[in-house]
């Protein structure tokens, strides 16, 4: 620990230290977040044929949900910087917990759609997770640290394709029918971010110093113009949108991707449903070490190269990311499709970790501002990308159909497959050339000399 109070390593079994006790509630509040933001993915099939959901009412609540947390994560970005992460985690999962439980008892295709919409609010406790880990690790940890939190946080959007159809059984087995099973199982994630917001108030601290409360009373913490002025210069700071189209070219990608893999990986490679949901799930528990990973690396060339060996090494992993899908794309072995795809998925998560292994020090008054910012961008890309997906994908497929019909069921589904495979295999290549494109621009991010100065001062302070 630093005279500032600040972590100097990430001893995850240390649990006296406020950093490190700090660092597992965030990141197990983030987890419940995800698993309860995608705790619906595994039930889809159910819920089309409960409510009768058309392709389109499909697709639109699969857009709902990411777009809905564009706006909460440029929100809470700024509530952070005022308020304190403490606080606004508490109320983000107490009220994200409402429309989780209301899932539970929808009875409309709108209402399904509205209460996904509020649910990928719960989304923005990413950028909260981030800003806390940041205030609480110092500059030689704060990457490895960020992408750690952010990494094991997002396994909750892997782990709920496990976890989910586990509640679902236990329900099942108190004499809940199984057609009822998906509304329980939310109601049950629900409940627990209910939970969580109790914990996240009673066994944190916003900073190694104190609540923001306390800091303002002892003067420690006064909001000054000056203040408002550097939240304003980190909004025109042209590396902050930089950083929001890269967060949208490696987290927006793999939303998109990993929420269209199953069926792409069915309709392509003739897997079945349960083969596809494994290996996806396998890709998502990746996030184990590979954002870590990323954080890693950015720590290590920033010791190496300063602020600027961040920015390289983001920009290498970028554009290995979009090398991979690109190539996974075109894949129709499913050796090599593999292989690719476990390409793809490692280097996407490095890229999120390196991300914000820059992120902390573009302005260090306005953290929780920045890391809003670029946190959305994820959303807006995963936006952009499921809309091309979506439109390339409902085209094709129509056309399909109607080619085929009369040809008998069999064939109109084997035609509309087929026809799905081929616009989503567009559609990734596409994605692809467009993160290799954000790979270049990544290289506009620069630092002031005073900035290097200044890190590498805090590096020099931090104990061997």
């Amino acid at each position: 620990m630093n005279t500032s109070g600040k972590a100097t390593t990430l001893n995850l079994l240390n649990f006296k230290s406020l950093p490190i006790r700090t660092f597992w509630i965030t990141s197990i509040a983030f987890f419940m977040c995800f698993f309860a933001w995608f705790g619906i993915v595994p039930f889809m099939p159910d819920v089309v044929k409960d409510l009768g959901l058309t392709p389109d009412q499909k697709w639109n609540s699969i857009i709902v949900a990411v777009s809905g947390t564009v706006f909460a994560r440029l929100l809470i970005g700024k509530l952070c910087d005022k308020y304190g992460p403490r606080t606004c985690y508490t109320w983000l999962l107490m009220l994200g917990s409402i429309p989780v439980i209301l899932l539970g008892f929808v009875q409309t295709p709108l209402q399904f759609i509205i209460c996904r919409l509020f649910i990928g609010f719960i989304g923005a406790s990413f950028v909260i997770t981030q800003f806390h880990t940041s205030i609480m690790f110092a500059p030689n940890i704060v990457g490895t640290a960020n992408a750690t939190s952010a990494g094991w946080g997002n396994l909750g959007g892997g782990a709920n394709r496990l976890g989910m159809p586990l509640i679902a059984a236990a329900v099942v087995s108190f004499g809940v029918a199984e057609t009822d099973a998906w509304r329980y199982s939310m109601i049950v994630a629900g409940v627990i971010c209910f939970l969580m917001g109790i914990v996240y108030s009673l066994f944190t601290q916003d900073t190694p110093n104190g609540n923001f409360s306390e800091l303002r009373e002892r003067g420690e913490l006064v909001k000054t113009k000056k203040d408002e002025v550097s939240f304003v210069n980190a909004i025109k700071d042209y590396r902050v949108w930089i950083l929001f189209v890269i967060y949208a070219a490696c987290f927006g990608m793999e939303l998109t991707v990993y929420g269209t893999m199953d069926d792409y990986l069915q309709n392509t490679f003739q897997l079945e449903r349960s083969t596809a949901g494994n290996l996806v799930l396998s890709f998502a528990l990746m996030n184990i070490f590979a954002r870590t990973l990323g954080g890693f690396f950015g720590d290590k060339f920033g010791k190496l190269k300063g602020l600027r060996g961040r920015v390289l090494f983001l920009a290498v992993i970028l554009a290995v990311e979009g090398i991979m899908l690109s190539l996974f794309s075109g894949m129709s072995g499913l050796t090599f499709g593999i292989v690719f795809l476990v390409g793809f998925s490692l280097s996407v998560q490095m890229a999120e970790g390196a991300t914000f292994s820059v992120v902390p020090f573009i302005n260090k008054k306005a953290i929780g501002s920045i890391s809003g910012i670029v946190g959305a961008g994820g959303n807006v890309g995963a936006f952009v990308a499921a809309m091309i997906l979506k439109s390339k994908s409902a085209v094709a497929e129509k056309t399909a159909i109607a080619t085929s019909n009369g040809l008998g069921q069999d064939a109109i589904d084997a035609a509309q497959a087929a026809a799905s495979s081929e616009a989503v295999s567009s559609g990734y290549f596409i994605i692809g050339i467009f993160v290799i494109f954000t790979a270049f621009v990544s290289l506009a991010i620069k630092f002031s000399t005073e900035d290097e100065k200044e890190v590498a001062r805090e590096m020099k302070a931090v104990p061997a």
